[in-house]
């Protein structure tokens, strides 16, 4: 067989397909700079988690070691002492973003679904002004909230904190569920109606069940922002036994000169991550779904 019958079959074997070399460096330099991104992420996140498994004094003398060199659970026993527990802070930060999830969800919902299912007089603008409000910094209205809650008999509770994570929950929470039910198709409606379904019935029995990804959207949002909210809770909350986990996490010092215990720090970081992670590892794909609601039509 002569060498150009050769060369011939051999071209005949490439696939027809098959990607240029250009292509493989260029998914090669994504899959780097994926990673670069992601260990920038993830790295205060092992770092922290490393730390709080150190002994407290090598904490303090090789921070920078990823390793310890001896696994120890003194951090966490440290942390426990301020206060009135450990537990104590985390129960009131449960408190605070399960409350805040449940009344966000329960303004959110039905009035993400008068947004997108009913007309009436001034719906865009009030809608518009619902918006505009996420747009005012908290600071600016510190003074106005304090004197609501005293007003209310709420002042220095846990229940008047929910009420202030829920108000700048909702502006964002009502357009994320009417975006979410405005993604369901108009037909499965109008075939209800047809059937003799109620308003009601409508939204529990059909936009509801679709509308899912939106809600774990909210939910998501509602449970990490009021978890992790510092500043609101540091204002409205004077009594020590009502602090969240954010606050208290302030006051972990040690020794007669108050210095911040960082091995305890670290270890109460590690324990606000642990429930942050697991709901977004649950709900991602409802998440993404959520978000995208109502983008195309």
């Amino acid at each position: 067989m002569s060498d150009a019958t050769l060369s011939a079959t051999a071209v005949d074997e490439l696939p027809l397909d098959a990607p240029p070399a250009s292509d493989y460096v260029k998914r090669a330099i994504y899959i780097i700079v994926g990673f670069a991104i992601a260990g920038i992420f993830i790295m205060p996140i092992v770092w922290s988690v490393a730390n709080s498994f150190k002994l407290p004094a090598e904490t303090l003398s090789d921070p920078v070691r990823l390793i310890p060199r001896a696994f120890s659970l003194d951090n966490y026993r440290n942390l426990d002492t301020v206060g009135d527990g450990l537990w104590s802070f985390v129960g009131n930060s449960l408190y605070l973003a399960i409350g805040t999830v449940i009344v966000t969800l329960l303004v959110a919902v039905p009035a993400g679904y008068g947004f997108s299912k009913f007309r009436f007089p001034g719906q865009n603008l009030l809608f518009v002004v619902i918006l505009a409000t996420m747009m005012i910094p908290f600071q600016s209205i510190l003074t106005p909230l304090f004197l609501i809650l005293v007003k209310l008999r709420l002042a220095n509770s846990l229940n008047g904190l929910v009420l202030i994570y829920v108000t700048f929950q909702l502006p964002f929470s009502i357009f994320m569920m009417r975006n979410a039910f405005d993604a369901v198709p108009k037909a499965l409606i109008e075939s209800a109606r047809i059937d003799g379904a109620s308003q009601w019935s409508l939204m529990r029995r059909i936009t509801l069940p679709l509308a899912l990804p939106g809600v774990a959207t909210v939910a998501m949002f509602a449970f990490l922002n009021s978890w992790n909210e510092f500043l609101a809770a540091l204002i409205f909350l004077s009594q020590e036994e009502k602090f969240s986990l954010p606050v208290m996490l302030v006051n972990v010092t040690t020794g007669i000169r108050g210095m911040i215990d960082w091995g305890a720090l670290q270890a109460g970081i590690t324990i606000t991550m642990v429930p942050c992670i697991l709901l977004f590892l649950t709900l991602q794909r409802y998440y993404v779904r959520g978000l995208v609601a109502g983008a195309v039509k």
